[in-house]
């Protein structure tokens, strides 16, 4: 199978690709026959949009366009609009000339500028007008879609619509690859025309237009037509008490088509304009508490990161067109951070359905982690039935990770059980190299069309880990001590190859079928040795098998199915079934020699249907089935016993999870009356759900020859499970608040989960409801008054069928309020100020504070260009960080360090050139010459002086 697959790999490197289509025609004044010069040209469909403006000759063309129905629309003041449906199936469609009609140029006008609505409802996509929106100056693009119904940043994550964002594009165009807070944060205001809300398909859907499931939440942001030439972008700097620092900048240049965006941010303030996941460093962090079964739908975490984070970073983002077929983007990101953290836990552990043991943990950590990452994208029209895409990305970490841990571990009536001080530190380095081809060929006839995708990943990580532990353990009022010193040495290797063949056929006038068959392999080999330490030698010398893991693990699936779409521009609906077989290979050394082979085979359906409810409204209704491999780390009976305290080991007798997904939308857009509202819901089940069975020691047990799990101590490993489900919804509605000029939008929803555990041997069904409801006020004044009102609360509900007595309920509010004044002299005067209250947690933890900040500054320089700030972070010196996780067999409320009070003076300058773009001459690029015209993108930093995101 794999040498198959590698065959595939090493021809498709030769001619994979992605299908397109070219759209040209003419527009001409119908009496006069006179060419329309900066006619507005769109075309658009659920998932994509495209715009043009015609040329002096009033020509236009739209090109890289997938297959697909489609509206075109071509609109001119004066003139009535021009609208067509196309069916696009690949190749190039020239309308010839199109004569437009006159109409009242007057009236025209003044409908333009009436009815301007806040938000349109454009099939899947819900499009927000920027200008409907009223922001301060210096306000990034974060800040204005906050104000948008149904747009939310919820912990550092875009969500619309309930779920989250996965990518922001600009102008249709990729921005620092997958991050989608990088166009948000650092992109202003000032530049966006239009928010486009919209489920985006994968790549290969794309090109099939077959929903694979593999599709996700995006935005896109279009630009003004006068922003898309120039230089832009600000530099500042700022000073203030306790050290603290920030500095930063953006310089873009663009022309035309070819886009250039350079991004820094360097601070000690918190501040992040990237994805998180340029934090996350390699495993062997954090306490090594187990007994975890799954999340119970109810945790809740305010604030971002934890601690107090140094970060330095560096960006390049690069977009252009290589002659007329070839569109290449791409990015290099280099991030550096400290982070530094002090927290503190109460976890309430259940044992037996009356008792339960309660543990506290102080824990202080510092991450060193150093991220490179490279983003590309090409995509090449070969001819009118040919075209290609290819996605290669890389990333190199390296970390340094050290943990102290103090905890204590007490019976209910605060007898101890057991005491623990921990200190350890993992240092690695790895890398990770991926690659998507995708290749698709349209044949002669209507609808019918082949495409391959190949996908190969590699990835390579070594890490040491040294361990050093002293425990206590009291029976019976006598005390007995456990010392712990290792080192773990590990090195891991793994490689993937997937093919996905997709082959179409038109059925009647508004149907096709779609056949696939996707084979996929993956290699893992991991080798990870513990070493005890020998006195003797004064070295880690000293192998311990029964901690060791030493194994090669190997997965090949074949899948394959069939799929029948019926529909047209109105209405969409998909019904398909897949059939699967897996094949999961492990060959173990350590910690005991064997072999383990598991298969797997499934019938997984699927079902896809959308409509559209007249001009304002439509629903989607969506059913999804997947399975859920154990993880190589899962199926291992390692013991990790970082912490003497919390044990846990792999299952090799764990099967394969099965997930049932079911989802619905509808969404409801008055244009006219400005008002807006959608309700969604998502019902998830999983059979042989992976979940923990944990065990507290009643006496001491040996596990291992070298590995005793005290008296009081704890076992957990994964276990399969039935009857878990979760299900969630909520609903928006958004309408102008006309008395005070803002938006006024309500949200109410609701979670409820129910997770299986085992404690005990004895089985164990939390469930969890959660309702929480809110409002937000968004001023609609203008650019000199800025305010948001918010206000969100959630109340939890948690019931355990193992111990009832301990059920619990818990509450949590925050209240807001954003202000941002702005004089016409250049006076600035910002505030936000917002309360935190939290019930029904353990007591530490039922806190109500509240977190202040404030500035006040002076623009000055020719165009109010340069900017003084002085600001005042957490001005009461009350914030906080609190969370709170609910599993099966625990509760747990959690505190960690935040950033405290501190006064900063920032000076900012800032750049605006547009219209004069003079970026480097354009150079020919390996498919030709290159060819002007079309959007470009942007960058930028939001809010420097301000507080941005420091508030952790």
């Amino acid at each position: 199978m794999k040498y198959i697959l590698g065959l595939l790999l090493t021809i498709g490197l030769g001619t994979t690709a992605s299908a397109q289509n070219r759209i040209s025609g003419k527009m001409e004044d119908s009496t006069a026959k006179t060419p329309l010069t900066g006619a507005t040209v769109q075309l658009r469909n659920t998932n994509f949009s495209k715009n043009a403006v015609t040329d002096k000759t009033g020509s236009f063309s739209l090109a890289e366009i997938p297959n697909g129905s489609y509206k075109l629309t071509v609109s001119f003041i004066g003139f009535a609009p021009f609208e067509k449906l196309l069916t696009l199936q690949g190749g190039e469609t020239n309308l010839g000339t199109i004569r437009m009609k006159k109409g009242d140029e007057q009236l025209e006008e003044v409908i333009v500028k009436a009815v301007t609505p806040p938000a349109q409802q454009k099939g899947d996509t819900v499009q927000f007008n920027a200008s409907q929106f009223k922001v301060n100056p210096d306000a990034n693009v974060e800040d204005l879609v906050k104000k948008m119904p149904g747009v939310s940043i919820e912990n550092g994550q875009v969500k619309a619509q309930g779920e989250q964002v996965r990518k922001v594009t600009v102008d249709g165009r990729e921005f620092f690859g997958d991050d989608a807070t990088a166009a948000l944060r650092n992109l202003p205001a000032d530049v966006v025309d239009k928010i486009q809300v919209f489920d985006r398909l994968s790549d290969q859907a794309q090109l099939t237009g077959f929903d694979d499931g593999q599709g996700y939440k995006a935005i896109n942001i279009i630009t003004k037509e006068d922003r898309r030439a120039g230089q832009f972008g600000r530099v500042y700097g700022g000073y203030g008490t306790d050290n603290r620092y920030q500095a930063g900048g953006a310089v873009n240049f663009f022309n035309k088509e070819r886009r250039i965006s350079v991004v820094g941010l360097f601070n000690n303030i918190n501040q992040q304009n990237f994805s998180s996941s340029d934090m996350l460093g390699l495993s062997g962090g954090g306490s090594g508490r187990g007994g975890g079964a799954g999340r119970g739908g109810g945790n809740f975490q305010v604030q971002g990161a934890n601690g107090i984070t140094k970060t330095n970073a560096l960006g390049v983002n690069f977009s252009d067109l290589w002659g007329k077929n070839f569109n290449v983007s791409g990015s290099y990101f280099f991030n550096n951070a400290n982070n530094e953290n002090n927290s503190s836990s109460n976890r309430e552990q259940f044992i037996t359905p009356d008792s339960s043991t309660f543990y506290a943990e102080q824990s202080l950590s510092e991450n060193k982690n150093t991220n490179h990452r490279i983003n590309m994208r090409m995509e090449y029209k070969i001819d009118s039935n040919n075209t290609l895409l290819i996605i290669p990305s890389f990333s190199y970490q390296q970390n340094d990770i050290q943990n102290t841990i103090s905890g204590v571990q007490r019976q209910q009536n605060q007898d101890l059980i057991s005491e623990t001080e921990n200190r350890n530190r993992t240092t690695g380095n790895g890398y990770t190299f991926n690659n998507t081809l995708l290749y698709r060929h349209s044949f002669g006839k209507k609808g019918r069309s082949i495409s391959l995708g190949l996908t190969t990943g590699f990835n390579d990580r070594n890490s040491q880990k040294d361990v050093s532990a002293i425990s206590t353990f009291y029976k019976g009022g006598i005390a007995n001590n456990d010392s712990l010193l290792q080192q773990q040495l590990s090195d891991s290797k793994g490689q993937n190859l997937s093919a996905n063949i997709s082959y179409t056929e038109p059925i009647g006038k508004r149907g096709q079928l779609q056949f696939s068959y996707n084979p996929s392999y993956s290699k893992n080999d991991a080798d990870q040795r513990t070493w005890g330490f020998d006195n003797a030698t004064d070295k880690f010398s000293i192998l311990d098998t029964s901690l060791s893991n030493v194994f090669i693990n190997e997965i090949t699936t074949h899948r394959g199915g069939i799929t029948y779409r019926i529909g047209d521009r109105d209405m969409n609906l998909n019904i398909g079934i897949d059939a699967q077989h897996t094949t999961l290979d492990n060959n173990q050394t350590y910690p005991q020699t064997g072999n383990l082979k598991k298969t797997f085979s499934n019938l997984l359906p699927n079902a896809f249907f959308r409509k559209k409810l007249g001009d304002k409204s439509n629903i989607r209704i969506f059913y999804r089935s997947s399975t859920n491999n154990p993880s190589v780390n899962q199926l291992q009976n390692v013991i990790n016993n970082t912490n003497p305290l919390f044990l846990n080991t792999g299952n090799p007798e764990l099967e394969q999870s099965v997930a049932n997904r079911l989802g619905g939308r509808y969404t409801y857009t008055n244009s006219r009356k400005g008002n807006s509202f959608f309700i969604n819901f998502f019902v998830n089940q999983a059979d042989n759900y992976i979940t923990n069975a944990t065990y507290t020691a009643f006496s001491d047990s040996l596990l291992t020859p070298t590995v005793l799990l005290r008296e009081g101590a704890q076992l957990s490993k994964p276990v399969n499970l039935n009857g878990y489900w979760a299900t969630n919804t909520m609903f928006t509605y958004s309408f102008p608040f006309k008395a005070i000029k803002s938006n006024l939008t309500f949200n109410l929803g609701g979670n409820f989960s129910k997770t299986p555990g085992i404690i005990n041997n004895v089985s164990n069904i939390a469930r969890n409801t959660t309702w929480n409801g809110g409002m937000i006020i968004a001023s609609n004044i203008s650019e000199f008054v800025d305010f948001n009102v918010n206000y969100n609360a959630n109340y939890s509900t948690v019931k355990n069928s193992f111990q009832q007595s301990l059920n619990n309920n818990y509450f949590s509010q925050s209240a807001g309020l954003g202000l941002n004044l702005l004089s016409k002299n250049g006076w600035i005067f910002n505030t936000d100020i917002n309360n935190q209250l939290y019930r029904g947690l353990t007591a530490a933890f039922n806190q109500n504070f509240w977190l202040w900040n404030m500035g006040v500054g002076k623009k000055f320089l020719k165009e109010q260009k340069g900017e003084i700030r002085l600001s005042v972070f957490d001005l009461l010196k009350q914030n906080r960080s609190i969370s709170r996780t609910i599993a099966a067999n625990y509760i747990e409320d959690n505190q960690t360090q935040v950033l405290t009070q501190y006064f900063m003076l920032t000076f900012t300058y800032r750049i605006k050139n547009f219209g004069k773009a003079s970026a480097p001459q354009r150079r020919q690029g390996p498919w030709g010459p290159g060819s002007p015209g079309g959007p470009g993108g942007f960058g930028g930093f939001g809010g420097p002086g301000g507080f941005g995101d420091s508030m952790n």
